[in-house]
């Protein structure tokens, strides 16, 4: 989520000086959970148990915190984690254990869209202005001309709020705060658009709008909303949207980030970047994700075929090793930029090895959800690590990231 960072000096005096604030996010203690299918005990018996683990307790092993994955293949369902939810309480980080998916938000408040769109209460190509009052709409160049599509397939050019330092210093003053909706708007108003509308490219503004539209064309909370119809029609129990449902106490992975660039490891989990606002707020654990993505692609409980169909429309241009669809991504993209050494681990999947899903990037965690269709493997990860500012540990979460995608693709 999170495109540039404050010089660290700045970041770590605000640290330092709202150590002693109240948080939302307690130490974690070790929880139990409810799972939509099989039992954890039975991942011992996957026939690649002991190469899927090596991959978690290597990156453990290279300095990530804590993992969690579930990955179900034609031998079946293996779950596993490796590390610490909390590094502080020695707790272990375990397939049960929710963390805050960030942006893999959202893809899920793409397919309460769409559920909208099949009942009728929602038109892909609607003008923005439909929903959105005027007022909002003067103040944010490109708005006058978007639809409800172009928010979802990133195609407005709208500036992305959180790129600018202005927001951070927001974030840093206040970091528990629990911003509303037209306030992150206060971050964009008058900032000229950041790319020509049409143009495919990411900015969270984009689905902060859709989380406005749901609002006003529901006549309801789109938090209320993504619960009824996509989190307890699956069976998410362990699926929370936070500030909309409270979080579990103690039960939430501390999140973490090498402030210093010295390999110690800061506690940044109260640092709320605009939680229940459509483009992050979700907190999950891999068990209720693989819910999820399973419904989308493979059962296709989830939606129709059709509103599928018009998620999976991708763009033409490759933004870093992924195309950019409606509420989703294509990614593990196999293309000449992605060089030999680019990381530590060579990228080895092949033009046909390409995932369809969501990437997940916050201050102090990171997730991926996906689905590879040239085998049919589903995939979700939960790392306690922000990894979208730069820092020493960041190439190794795209390593681990690549090297469990090619172990999971490819039988040694």
């Amino acid at each position: 989520m999170f495109k540039k960072i404050l010089p660290i000096t700045i970041f770590s005096v605000f640290l330092i000086l709202n150590s002693c604030r109240d948080a939302d996010i307690q130490p974690t203690d070790a929880e139990t959970c409810q799972s939509g299918f099989g039992t954890i005990e039975d991942s011992v018996h996957h026939p690649r148990a002991k190469e899927f683990q090596a991959v978690l307790d290597k990156y453990v092993k290279l300095g990530l915190p804590g993992i969690s994955v579930t990955i179900r293949d034609s031998s079946g369902l293996w779950r596993g984690s490796a590390g610490m939810a909390d590094i502080v309480k020695n707790t272990k980080f375990t397939p049960c254990t929710v963390a805050k998916t960030a942006s893999l938000t959202k893809i899920m408040i793409a397919a309460l869209t769409m559920k909208l769109v099949e009942d009728g209460t929602l038109n892909l190509d609607d003008k923005i202005s439909k929903w959105i009052p005027q007022d909002i709409i003067s103040k944010i160049e490109n708005a006058d001309k978007a639809t409800l599509r172009n928010l979802l397939n990133h195609t407005t050019g709208i500036y992305d709020h959180i790129t600018g330092s202005d927001f951070y210093l927001a974030v840093l003053n206040h970091p528990d705060r629990k911003w509303k909706q037209e306030e992150l708007l206060e971050f964009v108003y008058g900032k000229p658009a950041a790319y020509p509308f049409g143009e495919a490219n990411y900015s969270n503004t984009n689905t902060l709008l859709v989380s406005m539209i749901l609002d006003k064309a529901s006549g309801r909370n789109h938090g209320d909303l993504l619960k009824e119809r996509i989190f307890e029609p699956l069976g998410m129990n362990n699926t929370f949207y936070y500030y909309y449902q409270d979080l579990p106490k103690n039960g939430i992975a501390q999140g973490y980030f090498d402030l210093y660039n010295n390999n110690t490891l800061v506690n940044v989990s109260n640092y709320n970047t605009g939680s229940g606002n459509g483009y992050t707020g979700v907190y999950s654990n891999v068990i209720d994700l693989q819910v999820f993505i399973e419904a989308l692609f493979k059962s296709k409980t989830l939606l129709k075929q059709s509103s599928l169909n018009e998620m999976m429309k991708f763009a033409s241009t490759v933004e870093f090793h992924k195309y950019l669809g409606m509420g989703m991504i294509k990614d593990y993209i196999y293309d000449e930029e992605f060089v030999p050494g680019e990381y530590a681990y060579d990228h080895k999947l092949k033009p046909d090895e390409y995932a369809y899903g969501h990437r997940g990037r916050d201050l102090g965690y990171s997730a991926d959800m996906f689905y590879f269709p040239v085998k049919g493997i589903t995939l979700a990860a939960l790392v306690n690590y922000g990894t979208d500012a730069n820092s020493a540990l960041r190439p190794k979460f795209y390593d681990f990231k690549y090297e469990l995608a090619d172990v999971a693709l490819h039988k040694k």
